[in-house]
């Protein structure tokens, strides 16, 4: 018989490492010493039980480690209860896997505005951060994009290879005045909950906004939510915007490598870091994707990533297959560059495409996504198995 000791945590420049850990036998004699490597985490979006694709498919895919999901019935804004993390934890666990990020807990437009209304919304954010990290969340992943979470102009656009995906033109988009609330052009993603009237008048609050606003409005909400963070050890992981640029004149600032330096600058805490989405960043040919992946792991920043490829078109950018062949990114050269710059977060296949007739929630499909997760687990071993 012999058992583990347990290992020391600690963090050295950013990035966090285990100490080797002592293998003892019954009666305390240490018999050598077991150096445990940390890897990355794979992990699966789902959107609760309506979700078409279930807990029990996505244990079924290898490798799988743990589920990214989120609170869906409660206003923006307002505090989740302990019973629906509760829930959402016990159907994780009892799937045969970790509940350990949370995919969003989304930040009030209030809040991204600077209204009178944020300091209770700050609040409600901060005490939604110490809910789930109670219940063992160690991630979570957010936005600060104003109005339109993400944009794209079809959803079930047809490939050559008979699958269908989600694509941005820039010229559809160019089509749509969000401001004209008696227009019947709307594109897909826009937030439902909005009517057209008052989706034309927050627009035109933000176009009020200039980007040093709203780079204020963010560092405000960050001094405020980052000690908490810190003191429930939980790491935040901003979203890039999507797509990196400005849509409808409105401010967008989470958009390349400056940018990500100028928010991490924000707060010098390893808590206070981004999701690296490839697609996100690598729907602008000026974002050298791997050098960043590499970049930020390195400092111990990226706390989540999203994999996925997009190939660039003269009008916009397609979404495809994960292989790197597929698409305009190299994703051995990106996973690579995680690897090498320490990278032991979560990671998650990004979008899919439909594929074998599969229909649902679209970019959610679980066939193309368990495809790409595959493909990234691939990926991940060879680099490893490379490195030795």
């Amino acid at each position: 018989m012999f058992c583990l000791r347990y290992a020391i945590t600690f963090c050295k420049n950013g990035v966090i490492l285990k100490l080797p850990q002592e293998v003892v036998d019954k009666n305390g004699f240490n018999l050598g010493v077991l150096y445990k490597e940390e890897k990355m985490k794979l992990s699966f979006r789902w959107y609760g039980e309506n979700d078409p694709v279930t807990l029990e498919k996505i244990r079924q895919i290898p490798g799988m480690d743990s589920i990214v999901t989120a609170v869906y019935d409660v206003p923006v804004g307002e505090v989740w209860s302990r019973e629906s993390i509760a829930k959402l934890k016990k159907q994780t666990e009892d799937a045969g896997l970790n509940f350990e990020v949370i995919e969003s807990i989304p930040v009030h437009e209030d809040i991204k505005l600077g209204k009178p209304s944020r300091d209770r919304l700050i609040e409600n954010y901060c005490e939604n951060i110490r809910r789930v990290a109670e219940a063992g969340i160690k991630c979570i992943c957010y936005n600060f994009m104003p109005v339109f979470d993400w944009t794209r102009t079809q959803l079930d656009h047809p490939l050559p290879d008979g699958s269908t995906s989600l694509v941005y033109y820039q010229s559809q988009v160019d089509a749509v005045n969000p401001m004209n609330g008696d227009s019947d052009l709307t594109l897909p993603g826009w937030d439902a909950s909005y009517t057209r009237e008052e989706l034309a008048a927050i627009v035109a609050e933000y176009n009020e906004l200039t980007e040093e606003d709203l780079w204020d409005n963010l560092a405000y909400f960050i001094h405020k939510i980052i000690p908490v963070a810190r003191e429930c050890d939980v790491y935040m992981a901003i979203h890039e915007d999507d797509p990196c640029w400005s849509i409808f004149g409105l401010p967008r600032i989470i958009t390349d490598e400056k940018n990500l330096d100028r928010f991490l600058a924000l707060e010098d805490d390893v808590h206070h870091g981004i999701t690296l989405c490839t697609g996100s960043l690598g729907c602008s040919a000026k974002n050298d994707v791997a050098k960043m992946a590499y970049k930020y792991a390195k400092m111990g920043r990226i706390h989540f990533a999203h994999l996925r490829n997009v190939a660039l078109v003269e009008d916009g950018f397609e979404e495809r297959a994960h292989l790197s062949s597929c698409g305009s990114l190299d994703m051995f050269e990106i996973v690579k560059a995680l690897h090498d710059g320490g990278f032991t977060g979560y990671v998650r296949p990004d979008h899919g495409r439909m594929i074998w007739g599969e229909t649902g929630r679209a970019g959610y499909g679980l066939y193309d996504r368990a495809l790409g997760a595959t493909y990234i687990n691939g990926l991940f071993e060879a680099v490893e198995k490379m490195s030795k």
